[in-house]
């Protein structure tokens, strides 16, 4: 393959020992040499070289988003999306258009409804969903997959009955008055509905993540960190679909798989452990929930919730099953990647990953929402990975401050006490709980506001634009043991880049990363259309 001059661009490589070039040249996927634009014009422009001008723009290694899920993007591609509704009549409307082109007795599967944007009205009672769409069931997840919506369709579909057994961790809300549901399930009751659906084929949920990553790819992506196996049939089918798109189709974009813990037996059966793949497909930590959310006080806490003081929120494993699942992992040498979202949560992860010895790769604490001074200092180990969403800040305030009170705040999305302390951060979005574009949660980071909004929440805990891009660069290459060849532009890494339209470490007001445009994702030295 020729050799390829990206040239007359601002590189900011991220790398101390070159922290700002002009040119970088690639051959074989791998970045070869890089400076100065006559030091590389000179070396390497020889007859047969390709060169690639970038008229002057912003370029930083790669984005990688360290926690998502490609599947719940690509069903918003296949599914009814509620992401952004701002009323309970919008809501409505929007289940009724789609209600209207589903033939009677199939399901409407929907999901991002998040009643805390709502400006009009509260969640649609089962009365109202059944009244827009009386002759189909209806599931509809809430942005963040703790909490469920549906209508008496899908109760009768799925046999539900007052005396059905609710798996553990979940529970079916009813009317205090009347007992009756109100339509509203959460956590693992979702369970009850979900068995009935039935699945996707391989090719819609195929066509379905190809578009998710094209989508990926271009708001400057070029690696993601992602959980899907519950969602897309399985760790084999799973695997089988990236490994097609991304191996064999050439899609682009380096996935690292999260396995949620059941499918611990089917890796051993296949030999697979983290790391198991090449540099574009890799399999990644072990997935588990420790808890839930703060929305439904759900997220487990060492004190009360200060809106609710008999309620510290649920742990979704026994400290005894949580050990044993960690064991287990460890036995097939594979690190764990843990949904912790309280302190309480993120305390009792850190007991039990003590009680084991290290592996190869890291372990991540996912979300690492609420913390204390404590369990900062123990989250500051090398073998350890804190898991971060800044976009949480625009989907959680100002109603977190209720659920939590403001003397704990100042430990709520605390970015810049954890990395001051020396703990190793990596950016994500949780996408589809935030959207999938990295420039949103570099915003998030840098300001702590919603866009057009002018509130600022806990700013002492804003960071750098400097140290919010290596979150999304360096930070996610750590997370994956990749660091020897991911998050920075150096000599011998894969080149992997993305330039953007406006520089961002000399812009003015950081609300213009708003308008920022991503011009380039290059993945492998080549530029992904």
């Amino acid at each position: 393959m020729s050799k390829t001059i990206y040239t007359n661009g601002i590189f900011y490589t991220l790398d101390s020992n070159q922290p700002v070039v002009e040119s970088v040249v690639v051959e074989n996927g791998r970045i070869i040499d890089l400076g100065s634009h006559p030091e590389m014009s000179l070396q390497w422009g020889r007859a047969g070289a390709r060169v690639i001008d970038l008229q002057g723009n912003m370029v930083t290694p790669g984005l990688i988003d360290s926690h998502l899920h490609m599947s719940g993007v690509a069903f918003n591609f296949l599914d009814l999306d509620l992401t952004g509704v701002t009323s309970k009549s919008e809501m409505l409307d929007k289940i009724k258009q789609k209600a209207d082109t589903v033939a009677p007795g199939k399901w409407l599967i929907g999901m991002g409804w998040d009643e805390n944007l709502f400006t009009e009205g509260s969640i649609p009672t089962i009365e109202e969903l059944d009244y827009v769409a009386p002759h189909c069931p209806i599931y509809l997840k809430r942005i963040c997959y703790h909490a469920f919506l549906v209508n008496s369709k899908a109760l009768e579909m799925s046999q539900y009955h007052p005396s059905i057994e609710v798996p553990k961790g979940g529970s079916v809300v009813v009317d205090p008055h009347t007992k009756k549901p109100t339509g509203m399930l959460l956590e693992s009751a979702s369970q009850i509905i979900t068995k009935h659906i039935p699945d996707k084929t391989y090719d819609e949920l195929k066509n379905g993540l190809a578009h998710a990553m094209k989508f990926a790819i271009s708001k400057g992506l070029t690696s993601v960190h992602t959980n899907d196996p519950a969602y897309l049939g399985g760790l084999e089918q799973t695997y089988r679909m990236y490994d097609e798109l991304i191996n064999h189709e050439q899609k682009g974009l380096r996935c690292n798989l999260l396995i949620d813990c059941p499918y611990l037996p089917a890796l051993k059966e296949k030999g697979m452990a983290a790391g198991y793949g090449n540099e574009k497909l890799q399999i990644g930590a072990i997935k588990i929930f420790a808890d839930g959310a703060f929305g439904r006080r759900t997220a487990l806490l060492s004190e009360p919730y200060s809106d609710d003081p008999s309620q510290y929120g649920e742990a979704m494993q026994t400290q005894e099953v949580l050990f044993n699942i960690v064991k287990d992992a460890r036995e097939q040498s594979m690190p764990i990647a843990v949904h912790t979202i309280g302190d309480k949560a993120l305390e009792d992860v850190l007991h039990i990953l003590d009680q084991f010895p290290k592996v190869n790769y890291r372990d991540r604490i996912i979300h690492t929402s609420l913390v204390r001074e404590d369990l900062i200092a123990r989250l500051a180990d090398p073998s350890i990975v804190a898991d971060i969403q800044p976009r949480f800040v625009v989907g959680d305030y100002p109603w977190v401050i209720d659920r939590i009170g403001k003397e704990r705040e100042a430990y709520l999305y605390a970015w810049k006490s954890l990395l001051s302390k020396g703990v190793i951060c990596a950016g994500g979005s949780d996408a589809p709980v935030e959207p999938v574009d990295p420039l949103l949660g570099i915003h998030a980071a840098v300001t702590r506001k919603t866009p057009g909004k002018p509130n600022i929440w806990n700013g002492e805990q804003r960071i750098s634009m400097l140290d919010a891009v290596k979150l999304f660069t360096i930070g996610g290459a750590y997370a994956t043991n990749e660091e020897a060849i991911k998050g920075t532009i150096s000599r011998g890494k894969l080149a992997d880049m993305t330039v953007y339209s406006k520089n961002l470490f000399t812009l003015e007001n950081p609300d213009a990363l708003l308008d920022t445009k991503i011009e380039m994702t290059i993945i492998d030295g080549e530029i992904q259309g």
